[in-house]
């Protein structure tokens, strides 16, 4: 990381902690935007990295809008042929770990015709040479399995802008990877307004809510992934759990310590252990101690099938009733398409095509 990258970081990590402090004293003032790419179940990395977090700002009485960017994945021609059951699995997931339709609004890019038209005036915005440097969009094209790659997945932070913006969200829950992203939102913004605002600011420069979930690895010791098959489902069956973790690397030391720095895979299990348990990594590991990675993997297993007991069967109960999935999806489309539709007024009337 270069040294400009460590001080941005440090400085979203200061603002983050000014904006917990601003939220927990008047929640009203923030509306946020997420989301995810319906390319799979969720599982346990997403549930600490991002989900506990929706649900908590959600329950503080944040205004959250949970995006599912199915437009986003249309380049994955596996994922497309079965996008219908992407989507609906995403939504069960947020539904069982507790995202309320009442309160906050789940809603797919494909039904939101005026947000995907804000695409274009936005990447008029925007130069090639700068989204070819967005190191984001750098990790996904060297990690793309396509022989070529799109339009799309080029103009991706650009499409993110314009999720962002169209609802004029003005905080967005991140992980430092996700902070060039938000920055391109944050100079879309600001160019509109200055080419196009007169004087009177359209869009806010939506602020970066840093993550400070620590990193769960996955059962083969790399990032916990969908698509590299190391992570454990919210909805796996208890043996299945058990099945991935008794799989899950540790090393040959039979002391059971917590230093992530030497020890990242039998760390990163008395960290979900802990998770689940409410308790320091640390405790975890006295108490397993001499144990070695049998008594681990066993403690492991136990504390998650415990702790997404409550989660699972939430889902299996929404999973019966297909009809509350889409009818959760239409409710919130509706409220998103409105929102999107006023944006876009606002903008064709502030680029003088308001005819």
């Amino acid at each position: 990381m270069s040294s400009t990258d460590a001080l941005g970081t440090s400085a979203a990590q200061e603002r983050s902690a000014e904006l917990e402090q601003l939220i927990r004293k008047d929640p009203g003032q923030f509306r946020i935007l997420t989301g995810d790419r319906p390319t799979g179940r969720l599982h346990l990395g997403h549930y600490f990295g991002t989900l506990q977090s929706r649900v908590r700002l959600q329950d503080l009485g944040v205004e959250t809008l949970v995006l599912i960017a199915d437009y986003q994945v249309l380049t994955d021609r596996d994922i497309a042929e079965n996008l219908t059951e992407h989507v609906e699995e995403l939504v069960l997931d947020h539904l069982a770990v507790g995202i309320d339709p009442e309160r906050s609004t789940i809603f797919t890019h494909s039904a939101l015709p005026a947000l995907n038209q804000l695409l274009l005036p936005f990447l008029s915005l925007v130069s090639v040479a700068e989204l070819s440097r967005n190191p984001t969009v750098k990790d996904e094209i060297a990690h793309s399995r396509q022989s070529a790659v799109s339009g799309l997945m080029f103009t991706y932070p650009v499409h993110q802008a314009a999720d962002i913006l169209f609802c004029k969200a003005n905080l967005v829950p991140v992980g430092q990877d996700q902070l060039p992203h938000l920055e391109v939102t944050r100079t879309v913004a600001r160019r509109f307004n200055d080419r196009y605002g007169n004087g009177t600011p359209l869009f806010p420069q939506p602020e970066a809510l840093l993550s400070t979930a620590p990193l769960l690895l996955g059962t083969d010791g790399t990032k916990m992934s969908k698509s590299r098959g190391n992570a454990i489902a919210l909805s796996a069956t208890p043996d299945e759990t058990a099945r991935l973790i008794r799989g899950a690397r540790t090393d040959a030391e039979r002391h059971i310590t917590y230093d992530p720095r030497t020890r990242p895979e039998v760390s990163s299990l008395v960290l979900l252990a802990a998770l689940c348990e409410g308790a320091e990594p640390n405790a975890v590991a006295q108490e397993i101690g001499d144990g070695g990675g049998a008594a681990l993997k066993r403690r492991v297993t136990e504390s998650v099938n415990e702790y997404l007991a409550p989660i699972r069967a939430r889902r299996e109960c929404y999973a019966q009733d297909r009809a509350l999935v889409r009818g959760v999806l239409r409710a919130g489309n509706e409220r998103a398409g409105a929102l999107a539709d006023a944006t876009l007024r606002e903008v064709r009337a502030a680029m003088n095509a308001d005819y």
